[in-house]
């Protein structure tokens, strides 16, 4: 059985850039574990964003999505005014869009597991200040 967990710009990124530094790693930690990949359309802007580069690497992360690399949990305008909590609650750090959109994911799944390289989820807390454990570090 696949373990379900949720997946930040970053690590999708660095999947489909080969001159990243974490690239290896993360080719080696889809290798060696089976996880079902939760992530949110503002993540997957994101990272086309960054592999802007090369329209093959957007071609072919685009495929790994449409091929059920990742499953997409919807954000809509009912979570806006959730976003607009996180930002505020966060602002010292601050919060992107994309990572808001994450935490909710989280909230609405249950999922408690991201793959992420960067620090940030280290602070975001669901309600009842648990934390999202970021298991890629």
């Amino acid at each position: 059985m696949l373990n379900t967990i949720l997946i930040d710009t970053g690590p999708l990124a660095a999947l489909f850039d080969k001159d990243d530094r974490h690239h290896l790693k993360m080719v080696e930690f889809i290798k060696g574990k089976r996880f079902r990949f939760v992530t949110t359309t503002a993540v997957l802007t994101e990272v086309t964003h960054l592999l802007d580069f090369s329209v093959e690497a957007q071609v072919n992360f685009l495929q790994w999505v449409l091929n059920n690399g990742v499953e997409i949990e919807e954000i809509g305008i009912p979570d806006i005014s959730r976003i607009i909590e996180l930002t505020k609650k966060y602002s010292v750090r601050p919060m992107d869009f994309a990572d808001a959109t994450l935490v909710i994911a989280a909230e609405r799944t249950g999922i408690k597991k991201i793959i992420s390289i960067d620090s940030d989820f280290d602070i975001y807390r669901l309600p009842g200040k648990v934390r999202i454990e970021n298991v890629f570090g």
